[in-house]
């Protein structure tokens, strides 16, 4: 499976986090092109602020794999990771971080910071940004337009 066919696969994984109001971002972790671990925001769900998509799929391929160190894995996420995300994926020791859409409020990736990629930490994860953003974008853009 390829970066634009697993950001698909976010994207359909977003739509869900609408059911229950949340920011609609969705992410898979992939291992040799299989996915292990698919979520979608719940921090409205659970109350939880840490229940970003990325931080709950790290979180279940850790459980599936019996390791908090992912080096083999890819995570795919259609919004831009915040410095949270970006961190939980550096200490999990992710080797490519792919999204979608740059976050111009948030995003830890490209366009604020680019903690992905800081030699100062003790890992760095290649970087593929951009995947499917105009589509990634505009969910996010229908949201927030609906809540205005």
């Amino acid at each position: 499976m390829d970066d634009t066919q697993a950001m698909q696969l976010a994207i359909v994984e977003a739509f869900l986090a609408l059911a229950h109001e949340d920011v609609p971002v969705g992410a898979v972790v992939l291992v040799d092109g299989q996915i292990i671990a698919k979520r979608h925001n719940e921090r409205q769900l659970t109350g939880d602020p840490t229940a970003h998509a990325e931080v709950l799929a790290l979180r279940d391929a850790a459980a599936i794999r019996g390791d908090w160190r992912l080096h083999d894995v890819t995570l795919v996420v259609t919004l831009e990771p915040c410095a949270m995300c970006a961190g939980a994926a550096i200490n999990a020791r992710v080797r490519r971080v792919v999204f979608g859409a740059y976050d111009p409020k948030a995003g830890a990736a490209a366009t604020l910071y680019n903690l992905l990629v800081d030699p100062r930490l003790n890992h760095q994860c290649e970087v593929n940004g951009g995947v499917l953003a105009e589509k990634c974008g505009e969910i996010m853009t229908n949201f927030f337009s609906q809540r205005r």
